[in-house]
């Protein structure tokens, strides 16, 4: 069988089989994309199955402990996590990839081609599901089924807007503390523009 991305254990509510399959990548995997993952969990819940990997993973280790307290600030939960490396099977096996800059989205779809429009950065997919009307979304389902809806709506307005430079988020590993909570911040921020979207159904 497929590996399929495995959701943090932070809530017991029943996964749906329908589930989206969401990979977060950074380089160590131990910073930038558990924690989105984490977050990501959070604000869509059991329909969206959150799961992250580094292209040059620390394999095994802990989420950085400077991200320990934000993310338990946050509500969201820091345990039970090790590192892993991006391998061909997990990129296989994901509905959406989230690169935490266009360098790890680039060495995913290097891994794994067909996902190419169906991979973004993180706040690129944040940027241009601001340019999605929600109406377009279907209104009753969970937030999994608007966010599948959303992905081709969003790379269809890849080509209409001008890339933004400031869609990488900067690896803050090994760095001072403020800057673990800058890119936290910015990780956050990003989480919650996609929820805006797809985990508030407009109601017809």
């Amino acid at each position: 069988a497929v590996p399929r991305c495995s959701r943090a254990p932070v809530a017991t509510a029943e996964i749906s089989l329908a589930a989206l399959g969401v990979l977060c990548v950074c380089r160590g995997n131990i910073c930038r994309s558990p924690v989105a993952a984490r977050l990501l969990v959070q604000a869509l819940g059991p329909s969206v199955v959150v799961s992250s990997a580094g292209t040059h993973a620390l394999f095994g280790a802990s989420i950085a402990a400077p991200m320990v307290p934000l993310l338990t600030a946050a509500s969201a939960e820091p345990g039970g996590f090790r590192a892993r490396q991006l391998v061909p099977a997990l990129a296989r096996g994901a509905d959406l990839v989230l690169g935490l800059t266009r360098d790890h989205r680039a060495d995913t779809v290097e891994v794994w081609p067909a996902l190419v429009r169906r991979s973004f950065t993180l706040k690129e997919l944040a940027r241009l599901l601001r340019s999605v009307d929600p109406g377009q979304l279907p209104a009753e389902a969970d937030p999994g089924e608007r966010l599948r809806a959303a992905i081709p709506l969003a790379a269809a307005r890849r080509g209409q807007m001008v890339p933004a430079s400031e869609d990488d988020i900067a690896d803050p590993y090994g760095q001072p503390e403020p800057v673990y909570t800058a890119a936290f911040r910015e990780i956050a921020d990003a989480v919650h523009q996609i929820a805006a979207v797809v985990a508030h159904p407009v109601r017809r």
